[in-house]
């Protein structure tokens, strides 16, 4: 049978609180770090998508700059935009960092738009696991 949550029981809440205060806590550690250098993450992220195959353009260059554009951006929305822009990507893996998600879900609806940009390949999964691994590199630095 499962536990029912109630509100008034005093150790759940803080529980509870503590999740998602460290929840936002990584939040704002990840977005504050890629605000420091957002070009460099950037050309990680578009030179792999290049290299996987994932993204076919006529300009690395351009690809680059709108992804340092989506990062900028990023980095000076607030909650809710950030959450609106990756909400049909939110379930994609268990626990996604804000970073990869947002890159992510701009790859797939707005860099295939891209007068640039010739062809988006892969799935959802494959490019979020490529992003992943550029932004977890950048944030052990």
């Amino acid at each position: 049978m499962s536990k029912k949550f109630r509100p008034s029981n005093l150790g759940e809440s803080k529980i509870i609180s503590k999740i998602v205060s460290s929840k936002e806590y990584e939040r704002r550690k990840s977005i504050n770090a890629v605000g420091e250098r957002p070009e460099e993450l950037s050309n990680h992220i578009a030179m792999k998508l290049v290299e996987n195959d994932l993204v076919e353009t006529t300009n690395k260059n351009s690809l680059e700059e709108q992804i340092t554009h989506c990062l900028e951006k990023l980095i000076h929305a607030d909650d809710f935009d950030v959450d609106y822009q990756i909400a049909p990507y939110r379930n994609l893996v268990s626990n996604p960092n804000i970073v990869s998600i947002y890159v992510t879900s701009f790859v797939i609806e707005k860099l295939i738009n891209h007068k640039d940009t010739i062809d988006v390949f892969g799935s959802d999964e494959e490019i979020y696991s490529c992003i992943h691994k550029q932004v977890q590199k950048f944030l052990s630095k």
